[in-house]
């Protein structure tokens, strides 16, 4: 099965093309923006604190930071897998050239074997991470 990772370059270009609108649309309906900013509340710090003290809250936030990013990984999950399991596969399908309305007619081996593809192909993973990179600055 064709992926971004086994294309054509000029394939590459104009799949990513229509992808765009389908990851903007997932990205808003699973809240992706929106969980990612939850934060947990984390213990101030006081100008006074020991250094144990300070270690022991600083170790008391990294907790909570980990335990708020499982459950926002979680919701995210679900989001994608649950709530909003078409939009997710519609995502998935284009990556690999599949128009959405023919999603059923590939088993999840094919889909899974072309994320395998995707995630470990360097120049796909990079061409990625540029594209949040800009995002994330507004370009």
């Amino acid at each position: 099965m064709k992926n971004l990772a086994t294309c054509k370059p000029s394939e590459f270009v104009a799949q990513t093309a229509k992808i765009k609108d389908a990851v903007k649309n997932w990205v808003d309906v699973i809240d992706l923006i929106k969980i990612r900013s939850i934060q947990p509340a984390f213990k101030p710090l006081p100008i006074d604190a020991t250094a144990e003290e300070r270690a022991s809250i600083l170790r008391e936030n990294d907790e909570l930071r980990k335990k708020q990013t499982t459950e926002n990984l979680n919701k995210i999950l679900d989001n994608m897998l649950a709530v909003h399991p078409q939009e997710t596969l519609n995502v998935l399908a284009l990556c690999c050239f599949v128009e959405p309305e023919h999603i059923d007619d590939h088993t999840m081996d094919e889909y899974m074997q072309c994320i395998i593809d995707m995630v470990q192909n360097k120049a796909v993973m990079n061409f990625f991470s540029l594209l949040a990179r800009l995002q994330a600055k507004n370009i």
